[in-house]
């Protein structure tokens, strides 16, 4: 028989897969003794199976009744009791953390009657309505399916009736009235009472956590996250403990090394007479670890020493929810902290200095798209003046955009492709989709642990939180600070570094990590923990790096940023510019003698870009691609052709016979489906002398770079190659050439000869192909379009978004690779490649080799190297190194 329902004494965090991470947790902490008030984990098959059957599974609830009942025999009180009723907590809790997604109901078991005993055995009667005006709200918006918007309107409007600046100013009659206005407006808005019964509260909370897995801000943050839709969410089901009973109770969250930069010690937020809802939705601004120190030494120190167990058994910086009750302090929930890219680097290199983890490890916690966020820009802080505002700084980077004020107005104009900063008094889960569209977030409420500054550091989004000058006026759009006014639309600039806002757009300087890589200057702090991981990544990774190069100065570049080779050199760039004018010559001639003028031309020009190139990677290899793109895109635009031609005609002149010849080649050589038509190894084939001109530039290169002392490994590459036959006759023609440049010189060329696998039929026929091919790279660009029947400058724009909503896409197949599909196909090519010819070099040159899930899907098929821009190349080292470790993960990938 299935069993569904744990106790926390039963369970630990090897089981975070089946009791959710937050169950999970808690009994981890459970085990090691630590204060936890008592409770039970719902299975997270539980809830897969209420979603697929759409109804309770069966013997739920007979389980959840017999760990009830020994929950209240422990405890020496029934659920809901008038006396001194039990209350319980229900809270969803994911295999992965997804913060303030699904649902809680806080309060489980009050009602008319044990309200009234809650407040007689508690001594405190505004505790009491307090505690269940929050249960009606919480149970009516989540449960019922009231918008909650009414019931913080209802209180909104109570604390003005009453001169209240927050909840503490209102008394026990307020909240007695509050609770009344509450059920009168569930009872108007559902038809139905709320319920009194405490079985019926429990059952039907349980039933909803379940439901929010599908719910839309759960469904739009796993798509962000790319966490599984099938996980399903475990239900805890806990003892209830009360922040809200006086000044010697309060709630907070804790770190235990600050998760903005990684420095060790306790770090996060405490707020007395509060329940926990309270700390994370920023609804009052909290005070620091050090203020509870002053105001409850004894739970501090307790708080201290438990935070210290947790981080040793952990092996990491570990994020905890504590409430203290009347003195007596209590472990609500521990995790493995999210934490910003900064941070984990830091983190990840001081732990192994404290010998908890090792290098490897240190490797596995941290990401290349945290990598990557290091190297963004930072602000001129000398050359922006006086802030206009402070906070805290909550996730860090630097941000530009347009301040607004809700979350659907940063999608609109995010989509309509200006940069936002989305501006909130806190924000909520609703607000996800602005967040994620927002270049910035900034809060006037709230610390380090509020919902905007977890969230915030989990996308790598940048956060200032807590900037009380900040006075929002989301109706009036626009926030004010003192005299000044800042209305919706105007550019501000957020540093979420330093906690700092300021008027306008801040101009930008290079980060201290990309100085590294330009430089290699180390300096203590975050770019030696950087520079020590990139080490040992180099030294654990299988995969070599190259990169993406067409000039001599991004080939240096990429090699200060550690490539190891040229991947691909497309040698079409070097035909723009000035040198446009030399193909449209080769392109019109009228006959042979013109189209090897035109070539001869081209030649030298073609010669001296190669052997900029070889020598800035003198050494290692560098894979030239012979052209690719149709001829046709180095001619003029047709419409501006067209234009030109018809004003002269307009003014009874004659057009210019050379623009007339143009337009005449632009339409002869117009192609429907241009990127499935004459380009590639076909250009090759039927364009005369084209690719010999192309080859001799590469082959003397070769020449003279070997005269002038240099070690040139050039290797040449055919594209869009579909039939063995098509590589052969090009090899053939390659060979020649470099056959003839060796003997007119007297050095010896020899360049391997490879192709890019970019077409289906390539992938399926690698075989073949290889009997031809010294080496593949694949060109994943063109292998996804043709895939999946993509145009990709059309759909992108045309149905992604829809794609993305509908979860057709978990993502873009031009961002990670698509495994299923031409990940099959580049599985097919290795495997039937290497078996015609053993020790085939294979990589890949597509935009794929520089994305952090893609690199480890290429280490894991077997790929010998993959190929980036130079920028990706730090992104793509750190990842290779990743890929060699078994189940890599980054504790700040979720």
């Amino acid at each position: 028989m299935v069993r569904y329902v744990y106790d926390f004494a039963e369970g630990g965090r090897d089981l975070a897969g089946l009791l959710g991470g937050k169950g999970a947790n808690l009994a981890e902490m459970t085990r090691l003794g630590l204060p936890v008030p008592p409770g039970f984990t719902v299975t997270t098959e539980a809830c897969r199976t209420f979603l697929t059957a759409g109804s309770e599974p069966h013997g739920l609830t007979e389980e959840i009744s017999e760990h009830l009942a020994a929950l209240e025999k422990a405890a020496g009180r029934r659920l809901g009791q008038p006396d001194d009723p039990l209350l319980l907590s229900v809270r969803s809790g994911a295999r992965f953390s997804m913060p303030g997604m699904m649902e809680t109901v806080l309060d489980i078991g009050l009602g008319d009657d044990s309200v009234l005993g809650l407040a007689k055995v508690a001594g405190n009667e505004r505790f009491a309505w307090d505690s269940y005006r929050r249960l009606i709200q919480m149970f009516g918006s989540t449960v019922m399916g009231v918008d909650s918007g009414l019931f913080e309107t209802a209180l909104a409007d109570l604390k003005c009736d009453r001169g209240a600046t927050d909840d503490l100013g209102l008394d026990a009659p307020d909240l007695a009235g509050l609770v009344e206005t509450y059920k009168t407006l569930i009872r108007r808005e559902t038809g139905e009472d709320f319920p009194q019964s405490p079985d019926e509260q429990l059952r039907r909370a349980v039933l909803a956590v379940f439901g929010s897995w599908n719910g839309e801000r759960a469904r739009i943050y796993r798509r962000r996250e790319h966490i599984p839709d099938d996980l399903g969410t475990a239900v805890n089901v806990q003892t209830m403990v009360f922040g809200n009973l006086g000044s010697d109770s309060g709630s907070g969250v804790a770190f235990t090394r600050d998760p903005a930069t990684g420095r060790p010690g306790l770090y996060g937020d405490y707020l007395p007479n509060a329940q926990g809802e309270d700390v994370v939705a920023g609804i009052r601004n909290t005070v620091s670890l050090a203020d509870l120190e002053e105001l409850d030494p004894v739970s501090h120190a307790r708080l201290r020493g438990h935070m210290e167990t947790l981080e040793a058994h952990y092996r990491d910086l570990c994020d905890i929810e504590f409430t203290i009750e009347r003195g007596r302090l209590w472990m609500l929930q521990t995790r493995v902290g999210k934490r910003t890219a900064e941070a984990a680097f830091a983190i990840a290199s001081e732990l192994v200095d404290e010998s908890l983890i090792g290098p490897a490890e240190a490797l596995g916690r941290v990401a290349g798209d945290g990598l990557a966020r290091l190297m963004f820009p930072r602000f001129d802080t000398s050359a922006v003046g006086e802030a206009l505002a402070h906070g805290l700084p909550a996730s860090p980077g630097a941000a530009v955009g347009a301040a607004v004020f809700d979350s659907a107005e940063a999608v609109r104009r995010a989509a309509a492709g200006e940069q936002v900063v989305l501006v909130r008094q806190e924000t909520t889960p609703d607000d996800l989709p602005g967040m994620i569209a927002a270049q910035a977030v900034l809060t006037s409420r709230g610390g380090k642990t509020s919902h905007a500054a977890v969230v915030a550091r989990g996308m790598g989004t940048v956060c200032v939180c807590g900037a009380e000058e900040i006075a929002v006026d989301a109706q009036g759009r626009r926030f004010t600070v003192g005299e000044t006014v800042v209305e919706e639309g105007t550019v501000i600039s957020v540093d979420g570094s330093a906690g700092a806002v300021y008027l306008g757009a801040a101009p930008l300087v290079d980060s201290a990590v990309m100085r590294y890589f330009e430089t290699g200057e180390r300096s203590a702090g975050l770019v030696e923990s950087v520079a020590r991981t990139m080490e040992q990544a180099d030294r654990t990774a299988r995969l070599e790096v190259r990169a993406n190069a067409d000039t001599p100065e991004d080939a240096a570049r990429a090699r200060r940023f550690g490539a190891r080779g040229i991947g691909l050199c497309r040698t079409e760039h070097m035909f723009l510019g000035e040198r446009r004018k030399l193909v449209e010559a080769m392109i019109l001639a009228r006959d042979e003698a013109e189209r090897r003028q035109a070539l001869s031309a081209l030649l030298p020009l073609q010669r001296q870009d190669f052997i900029g190139i070889l020598e800035a990677m003198d050494g290692l290899p560098v894979t030239i691609r012979l052209i690719d793109p149709p001829l046709h895109e180095f001619l003029p635009d047709r419409t501006g052709l067209a234009v030109r031609i018809a004003a002269a005609e307009a003014r009874g002149g004659h057009p210019d016979p050379h623009d007339t010849e143009l337009l005449d080649a632009v339409d002869r050589m117009h192609e429907e489906n241009p990127m499935l038509g004459l380009r590639g190894v076909r250009l090759g084939l039927v364009v005369p002398g084209l690719v010999a001109m192309q080859v001799r530039a590469i082959a003397e290169a070769v020449v003279a770079r070997t005269r002038a002392g240099g070690s040139p490994e050039a290797e040449i590459m055919v594209p869009l190659v579909g039939a063995v036959e098509e590589l052969r006759i090009e090899r053939t023609e390659v060979e020649r050439v470099l056959a003839e440049v060796s003997e007119e010189t007297g050095v010896p060329v020899h360049c391997p000869v490879g192709t890019m696998i970019e077409l289906p039929r390539a992938a399926l026929t690698a075989g073949r192909i290889a009997e031809e091919a010294e080496f593949f790279s694949f060109g994943t660009n063109d292998l996804t379009q043709t895939t999946w029947g993509f145009s990709r400058d059309d759909v992108e724009a045309a149905f992604f978004s829809a794609y993305l909503d509908k979860g057709i896409f978990a993502t873009s197949p031009f961002e990670s690779l698509d495994r299923d599909g031409v990940g099959r196909l580049v599985r097919i090519a290795v495997d039937e490649g290497r078996a015609a010819r053993p020790g085939l070099k294979i990589g890949v040159c597509g935009e794929h080799g520089g994305d952090p899930d893609s690199v480890h899907f290429f280490h894991e098929a077997g790929l010998d190297y993959v190929s980036c821009s130079p920028f990706r190349v730090p992104v793509a080292r750190l990842e290779a190194g990743r890929a060699t470790l078994s189940g890599a993960g980054s504790s700040d990938s979720r």
